[in-house]
């Protein structure tokens, strides 16, 4: 039995480095620790225990977890150092053997974070050794909403993935696809309606694969969601193409609160490439699905995210793929270079893209997605559109998002925080990618 008592009064410092989920997930974490009396601690405050949430996604990821675990351990000496998240998923051996950390546990046994903290405020009061690493649970579903410094919240549904693309290792870091049952997601909504929130985006690693571990469906949590009029705005953070069915696309463009903001994957706009990474779609299906978007929901925005220099991206295949996005009425481009992980299948693809060659392509597609962006901005100027104000400092201007996702600036005014206007669309601002706004 554990002696929760222990908590009371503790300060606890996090550090989040990748995703929303990451994010969703430590907030939960921290929620946990607060019921049980522990504090957040402040600026320059010693911590008794940090909590450091790493993301693998990429070789530069796994360093900047390395960093941050550092300076974390140099900030607060004598704390409880727990290192978690993907990047303590694939390498907990490497983490474990960092001289101060005294937890590793992985992405997949968030779930232990308060009962291992217990056991080493037992075993440090105790004077015995702390270093413990969790053991491995790829079946339970942790989770998770957290609400950040904005307005909206995020609210993870879904973890894990079983789809094993060649460059991913986030299988490996997330396990296989599962998730929290519609019942208990919607309970997390109605205390996000308590809190008073206006705006939840639903997260997860493959969200459009809900309900593989309940044997529900992603409409219905969808149509459960709309139904809790507290909330005003949802949004899906990000859904694969071939499980964004004609049927969802049709719900969301007559739903009451399902926003017209899309973020699909494409990752290449080349079949030879998708083939390489064992997408599975090809970019008619693509295609397909952004002019139905398109057709039923005219106004939505459309993020998507695309990869440069994956092994096998040979010239001809990129010329390809940019001529393919280049095509699309998407909105904006998500950009990143492949990075080579360990134990992927990528690595016995032939034809490896040069770093330089990289930064070339991302640089061609950054300056699309720029054009993009200022095309879709500028077609609603002189137009009224709804807009989630979020909180501004003193002195700044405020800002917020419409219902398709354009970033609004008007004139600081604090009551505004956290409600909807009527914003009537006016100059666009290109190098700060937002329109200026007037309250109608």
């Amino acid at each position: 039995m554990y002696d929760f008592g222990a908590l009371y009064g503790k300060k606890i410092a996090y550090t989040t480095l990748g995703c929303k989920l990451n994010f969703a997930e430590t907030s939960a974490i921290a929620n946990q620790l607060k019921a049980y009396g522990a504090v957040k601690a402040g600026a320059g405050e010693q911590a008794d225990v940090v909590i450091v949430n790493t993301c693998t996604v990429t070789e530069v990821a796994d360093r900047k977890g390395r960093q941050a675990i550092h300076k974390i351990i140099r900030q607060h000496p004598n704390a409880i150092v727990v290192v978690t998240g993907c990047y303590a998923q694939l390498k907990p051996d490497d983490i474990g053997q960092i001289l101060g950390v005294d937890i590793v546990i992985g992405a997949e046994q968030k779930s232990q974070v308060v009962p291992m903290i217990l056991m080493a405020i037992d075993r440090k009061n105790a004077q015995q050794p702390l270093m413990e690493l969790a053991e491995n649970d790829d079946k339970s579903f942790f989770p998770a909403c957290s609400k950040g410094d904005r307005t909206r919240y995020f609210l993870k549904v879904q973890d894990g993935c079983n789809y094993f693309c060649t460059y991913c290792t986030i299988p490996f870091a997330r396990g296989r696809s599962r998730n929290g049952a519609i019942s208990d997601i919607l309970r997390q909504v109605r205390e996000v309606e308590r809190e008073g929130g206006k705006e939840i985006v639903i997260t997860g690693v493959n969200t459009g694969d809900f309900g593989r571990s309940t044997g529900e469906h992603f409409i219905d949590l969808l149509r459960e969601m709309d139904k809790v009029e507290g909330i005003e705005r949802f949004r899906i953070s990000s859904i694969e193409p071939n499980l964004l069915s004609d049927e969802i696309i049709e719900f969301c463009a007559h739903s009451r609160a399902f926003m017209p903001h899309f973020h699909i994957p494409l990752q290449s706009g080349s079949d030879e490439v998708l083939r390489l990474m064992r997408r599975r779609y090809d970019t008619h299906l693509f295609r397909n699905k952004i002019l139905t978007v398109k057709q039923l929901i005219p106004h939505a925005f459309i993020g998507v995210d695309v990869m440069v220099g994956c092994r096998g991206e040979r010239p001809e295949f990129f010329e390809r793929a940019y001529d393919f996005i280049d095509s699309l009425p998407v909105s904006q481009l998500h950009v990143f270079s492949y990075s080579e992980r360990p134990g992927t299948k990528a690595l016995d693809i032939p034809f490896v893209v040069s770093p330089q060659e990289k930064h070339l392509r991302s640089k061609r597609l950054i300056e699309l997605s720029d054009r993009k962006t200022a095309q879709f901005y500028r077609q609603f100027i002189g137009t009224v559109r709804p807009v989630l104000f979020e909180h501004a400092r003193t002195g700044r201007m405020m800002t917020g998002f419409t219902d398709n996702y354009i970033r609004v600036q008007t004139d600081n005014n604090p009551q505004l925080y956290n409600t909807v206007q009527m914003v009537r669309l006016t100059d666009f601002i290109p190098e700060k990618e937002v329109i200026k706004g007037v309250l109608t």
